[in-house]
């Protein structure tokens, strides 16, 4: 036996006669449509609680509001706690905040492509004026021969090495 997979209503249906048609409709058999169950249709049952549960219910109402009104000071208490403390804390971090920012642009500022270009190119120009003033010792007689090659040397090989890692930064940060 084959079963239809047609789903039921949850209430039982009712067979009722459909009202009288119109004039001119087509005349015959009276057709019928199944009847829903209207509202008061059904068992009638109160959705009220009884007295007695609702004068339970309102009497613990009552001592629940009774408990709160009496909390309510150290309720007030406890809010101007916090907002003392939010304002002082909140106060303190946005002032390590503020430092820590102020330090960390600082920070950046230093470490900057521009700032650091720009002091190796005061290091390069310090480097160069050692070389020239050291030249000028030797040409006045103050240094003698050796010692001049070798620091002037030294302080040229700086100078170059300072010039090449400028001009490829350089070329890098631009290019």
């Amino acid at each position: 036996m084959m079963q239809n997979n047609i789903m039921q209503p949850p209430f039982p249906l009712q067979d009722k006669p459909i009202p009288a048609a119109k004039k001119g409709a087509q005349k015959g058999g009276q057709k019928t449509i199944p009847a829903i169950p209207q509202h008061g249709e059904t068992k009638r049952r109160s959705h009220w609680p009884s007295q007695k549960l609702r004068d339970e219910l309102r009497k613990e109402a009552l001592q629940l509001t009774r408990e709160n009104l009496e909390k309510e000071p150290q309720i007030m208490e406890l809010r101007n706690q916090c907002k003392i403390i939010r304002t002082t804390e909140l106060a303190a971090a946005q002032e390590k905040l503020s430092e820590i920012e102020r330090e960390k642009e600082e920070t950046l500022k230093y470490y900057a492509p521009t700032s650091l270009l720009h002091r190796l190119q005061e290091a390069m120009n310090k480097t160069d004026d050692e070389s020239e003033a050291l030249h000028r010792q030797l040409l006045d007689k103050e240094i003698d021969v050796g010692a001049f090659v070798q620091k002037y040397k030294k302080l040229r090989n700086t100078y170059h090495r300072r010039a090449l890692t400028h001009l490829a930064a350089k070329t890098s940060v631009t290019g």
